[in-house]
């Protein structure tokens, strides 16, 4: 039976957990994913782990944050006046914003707290420094 190696394509479930357990994304109450492996689509954690299973076999990863979305960079929190950002924006804690640069790259931000005239905003992945768990079945090598 053949392995999964990288440049397959590949058909996976999976579900990604966090430390303590709580479930953050999972694949097994929709569509699989589908994927080429060694292409960069997923984090290179996962990656690694897909490759060498069979069809059918699942098992159970565990991938430190350097290999799924890196540690937590305190640099990339910044602070803003308020009236820096477009007057028409209704802030909220926890609302998505997304800036696009000159050069056409999309930085998203997270909004952690705002004051009469700050914003803090959070450009880091949400699971940035996180050791991450993911239990995967390889449906199908394509």
């Amino acid at each position: 039976m053949s392995k999964a190696k990288p440049g397959d394509t590949v058909q996976v479930h999976y579900t990604g957990k966090l430390a303590d357990g709580t479930v953050f994304d999972t694949s097994t109450k929709g569509e699989p994913l589908v994927c080429k492996i060694g292409e960069g689509q997923l984090i290179a954690g996962f990656e690694e782990a897909v490759v060498g299973m069979t069809k059918g076999e699942s098992k159970t990863t565990i991938i430190s944050a350097d290999k799924a979305y890196g540690p937590y960079r305190d640099e990339m929190v910044i602070e803003v006046e308020r009236n820096q950002l477009p007057s028409h924006l209704k802030l909220n804690v926890g609302q998505a914003l997304q800036s696009v640069q000159q050069d056409g790259q999309v930085i998203r931000f997270l909004v952690t707290e705002l004051s009469e005239t700050l914003v803090t905003l959070d450009a880091n992945h949400p699971l940035a420094g996180e050791e991450l768990t993911f239990d995967i079945e390889l449906l199908a090598i394509i």
